[in-house]
């Protein structure tokens, strides 16, 4: 399996430049390590891997299309395309419940981060691409051999900051990728590149984030693989169904954004694909949603927990973010307004709550705008439809919503209650199952 992934990585990552580093030599070998402890287990203890016609990874990667881009023919995201690990009881034991399984992880030093992956089992095959140097935006990304693009259209960016983490994904390079999501880093390139990110609890997990805004995430092509990845990472088991319908409110805008009507159309389709299909319930809150525009208190509240004298890695946001135009290494720290930042944070926790009280999830479009070319984004802010989440710190999974007229995937976002990923991942798994392209 690591292996064959390897070999997809070197045929693939030329065009896509989606890794700034492969550790073949090093995979390899903790294969071999993982291989000998399940000789020793016997075969009823092995990984059920089922590399065949049911489950490989169909990347397809020998025709390129006519613009360049690679021709990962993603009809079937979430079943044809994902490694098919079938771990659910087949695998060497609760030790190993990834045993074997590729996984690329954030940024130089996202190994950090991934310690209870490779505990579990899995192997990492290398670093993905975060935004480079010499870019004030973080919907972008620069790989080992240039700049990442996205699997769907050469000419435009996958999103961002987990740029190369959603590209490895969306292509097939890897079945899980590792993400932090400080605005919607995880989400934007998942909607961006046709596969689901999830963005968790804040506080939930181990951060290193001294803002409180930026959390750990992952990107997957389904989402039994990202519920895989929930339960070894949080110890939680996802349970495999929901109670369905689930009761929902939708917002085009949240009250405040902008977002173009493509993407909107996109995610309301989706939406009423869910209704349906009897996975969601649309209800109306008694007072409709309108949150106070969360820009300016995240920039704040982001300011503010910056340290100009200990900045991160060359080319990475120590936050995660995906900010348009916008470069906070110049900013004046004493400028920030914290008081109101709070007080907007405090006010939207307050609107959030009460449509929690009438709705187990709130449904809106991921990204505001289709993904922009390599040139940037221009002055809009394609954090719009996430940071709200941040804010708030209540977990959020984009799942594929269609494909807008430039080709290229939209994304539906989920939130839910603090805490209540499970039930993201419950729902995005009744999704793929009741729900008919």
């Amino acid at each position: 399996m690591v292996a064959a992934a390897l070999a997809r990585i070197e045929r693939a990552d030329p065009h896509l430049c989606a890794f700034v580093e492969v550790w073949g030599e090093e995979a390899l070998r903790r294969a071999g390590e993982l291989d000998t402890r399940l000789d020793r287990r016997g075969g009823a203890g092995q990984v059920d891997a089922r590399l065949g016609r049911a489950g490989e990874v169909d990347t397809r990667l020998d025709r390129l299309g006519r613009a360049g881009e690679v021709d990962t023919r993603l009809d079937r995201l979430g079943r044809a395309g994902e490694v098919d690990t079938r771990l659910g009881g087949l695998g060497p034991g609760p030790s190993l419940p990834l045993a074997g399984v590729p996984i690329a992880v954030k940024g130089r030093n996202g190994l950090r981060a991934a310690g209870p992956l490779l505990a579990a089992g899995g192997v990492a095959v290398g670093a993905t691409s975060v935004p480079g140097p010499g870019t004030p935006w973080q919907t972008w990304g620069l790989g080992a051999r240039g700049r990442t693009v996205n699997p769907w259209r050469s000419d435009r960016t996958p999103g961002g900051s987990s740029a190369g983490a959603a590209a490895a994904v969306a292509a097939g390079l890897v079945p899980l990728a590792t993400g932090g999501d400080g605005a919607g880093s995880v989400r934007i390139p998942a909607a961006w590149c046709g596969v689901l990110g999830l963005k968790t609890t804040s506080g939930r997990l181990p951060s290193g984030d001294r803002t409180g805004l930026a959390v750990p995430g992952v990107l997957a092509r389904s989402a039994a693989d990202a519920g895989l990845w929930w339960a070894v990472v949080s110890g939680e088991p996802v349970p495999a169904e929901a109670a369905l319908p689930v009761t929902a409110v939708w917002s085009p805008d949240l009250g405040f954004a902008g977002p173009d009507p493509e993407p909107v159309a996109l995610a309301r389709d989706a939406v009423e694909r869910l209704e349906a299909a009897g996975v969601v319930r649309l209800v109306r809150p008694r007072v409709p949603l309108r949150l106070a525009d969360p820009g300016p208190a995240w920039l704040a509240l982001r300011t503010a927990g910056a340290d100009p004298h200990r900045p991160g890695p060359a080319g990475a946001d120590p936050a995660g973010t995906d900010l348009a135009g916008t470069d906070l290494a110049g900013t004046d720290l004493a400028g920030a307004d914290l008081a109101g930042a709070e007080r907007v944070r405090a006010e939207n926790d307050r609107r959030l709550a009460g449509v929690f009280g009438e709705a187990e999830l709130l449904l809106t479009p991921t990204a505001p705008t289709a993904p922009h070319g390599h040139e940037g984004p221009g002055e809009r802010y394609s954090t719009s439809l996430t940071w709200a989440f941040n804010l708030s710190g209540h977990p959020a999974l984009s799942m594929p919503a269609g494909f807008g007229g430039d080709g290229c995937p939209a994304g539906l976002q989920l939130v839910a209650p603090h805490g209540r990923e499970a039930l993201l991942l419950a729902v995005a798994r009744a999704t793929e199952t009741r729900v008919k392209d």
